[in-house]
C-alpha cells in the first residue's frame, strides 16, 4: 500500500492511545446543567493559562470566534480585521449572518497590521455609519503562513483599541504554536486582547473542541449565546478529558512540528519549480508557490495525492503544508523525496513514486 503522509492540516490528527484512555476515564456530568467536572476543570485550566478571568468550552473554533464577536458587539456594529482573517475567509459569513456585523479590511503584511493601518478605518460617530466596535487579530496567522504577531505589535494594537474605545479579540486557534515558538507563556500573548479563542483540535491533536476566554461578564454573555446557537453539550467531559491530556502531553512537543516545517521548507526550496521562502516559516506551516510551467497548484496536489502526499491548494499557484502530531521527521523526508520525484516526472507521464 502507498504510504500516506497527510499535510493538509493539523486538524487531521488522530487521538493517541494515551488521549483515548484519558477521554474514557474523564469524570462526567451534564455541562448544560452546570455539573460537568471535566469541562469545569478544563475551563479553569485554560483561563489560568491565558491569564483571563473565565473560559467557556465550545465544540469548534468557528463557534468560539462567533461567540467572541457576538458577546462584544451588537447587530449593526463593524469589525476591523485583515482580509485573510479566518473569521472572514472560513467561517461561513457568521459575523454577518448571526452576529449582524460588517467588516472593514485593514491592510498589513502576512495578516499583521499596525495602529496606523487601522486608524483611518474607524467610523466617525454618525447615525449614517455602523459603529466600529471590535478589532480582530489572528495569532498565528493561517493565511500569513503561520506568522506570529510580535509582542510589540500586540501591545500597539491594545493601546490603539483603548484610545478609541474598541474591544480586541484574538483568534488564537494556534496561540499554543505562537507561545512555544516564542518560548513565552501563552498569557503573555493573550494579555493584549479582551477575548481569546484557542483550539484543542489542531496542534494539540484532540478530536474536537475549542475555548473562548475573557472577562467573567463577557464569558457569561457568551455562555448564553452558546446555548442560543446550539453549542451547549451534555457529557462533553469526554472531549475535555482529551484536551486536558493534550495540555499535559502535547503542548511542548509543538516545537517538533516547527522543526519539521523548517526542514520541509528547506527541502522544498531546493526543488526546481517551487518557490518556498524558508525565512517565512515561523511555526508549523509551510506555504509555497508553483511555477506555471509545472501547471497549477490544484493539479500538482492531485499528482502528489497519487504518491501518498496530501497537501491543500490555497489558490491557483499556492500550496499549504502543515506539520503536526501525526507527522514524523522521517515522514517529512519521505514527503520531500516524493515531491521532488513527482515534479521531476511532470510532463513525462504519471508520477514515479
Amino acid at each position: 500500500m502507498t504510504r500516506v503522509i497527510d499535510l493538509r492540516s493539523d486538524t487531521v490528527t488522530q487521538p493517541t492511545q494515551g488521549m483515548r484512555d484519558a477521554m474514557m476515564a474523564a469524570p462526567l456530568g451534564d455541562d448544560t446543567l452546570g455539573d460537568e467536572p471535566s469541562v469545569q476543570a478544563l475551563e479553569r485550566r485554560v483561563a489560568d493559562l491565558l491569564g483571563k478571568e473565565a473560559a467557556l468550552f465550545v465544540p469548534s473554533g468557528t463557534m468560539a470566534n462567533l461567540l467572541a464577536i457576538r458577546s462584544q458587539t451588537e447587530p449593526g456594529d463593524e469589525i476591523l480585521c485583515h482580509v485573510d482573517s479566518h473569521i472572514y475567509q472560513y467561517e461561513g459569513g457568521a459575523y454577518a449572518a448571526v452576529a449582524g456585523c460588517s467588516i472593514r479590511f485593514v491592510p498589513g503584511h502576512r495578516g499583521i497590521f499596525s495602529p496606523d493601518d487601522a486608524l483611518a478605518l474607524i467610523r466617525h460617530r454618525d447615525h449614517h455609519f455602523p459603529r466600529t466596535r471590535l478589532v480582530s487579530i489572528e495569532n498565528t496567522m493561517n493565511r500569513g503562513g503561520g506568522a506570529i504577531w510580535p509582542i510589540e505589535s500586540l501591545r500597539a494594537i491594545r493601546a490603539f483599541a483603548d484610545d478609541n474605545g474598541l474591544c480586541v479579540h484574538m483568534d488564537g486557534a494556534r496561540i499554543w504554536n505562537a507561545a512555544v515558538a516564542l518560548d513565552v507563556p501563552p498569557a503573555m500573548l493573550a494579555e493584549y486582547a479582551d477575548t481569546v479563542s484557542c483550539c484543542f483540535s489542531k496542534g494539540l491533536g484532540c478530536p474536537a473542541g475549542s475555548a473562548i476566554c475573557g472577562p467573567r461578564e463577557t464569558i457569561e454573555r457568551a455562555r448564553r449565546f452558546r446555548k442560543m446557537f446550539g453549542g451547549s453539550m451534555r457529557q462533553s467531559g469526554i472531549l475535555a478529558g482529551g484536551a486536558l491530556y493534550a495540555l499535559d502531553h502535547h503542548y511542548q512537543r509543538l516545537s517538533e512540528d516547527h522543526v519539521n516545517a523548517h526542514n520541509l521548507a528547506h527541502r522544498l526550496s531546493s526543488i526546481d519549480g517551487i518557490n518556498c521562502d524558508i525565512s517565512s516559516v515561523e511555526t508549523n506551516m509551510v506555504y509555497f508557490t508553483v511555477d506555471p510551467r509545472l501547471g497549477d497548484a490544484p493539479s500538482l496536489c492531485q499528482s502528489l495525492e497519487r504518491c501518498g502526499v496530501r497537501m491543500l491548494a490555497e489558490s491557483k499557484d499556492r500550496v499549504r503544508a502543515v506539520c503536526h502530531l501525526g507527522v514524523s521527521r522521517d515522514d517529512i523526508e519521505h514527503a520531500a523525496d516524493s515531491i521532488a520525484r513527482t515534479i521531476e516526472s511532470l510532463g513525462v507521464g504519471d508520477p514515479h513514486c
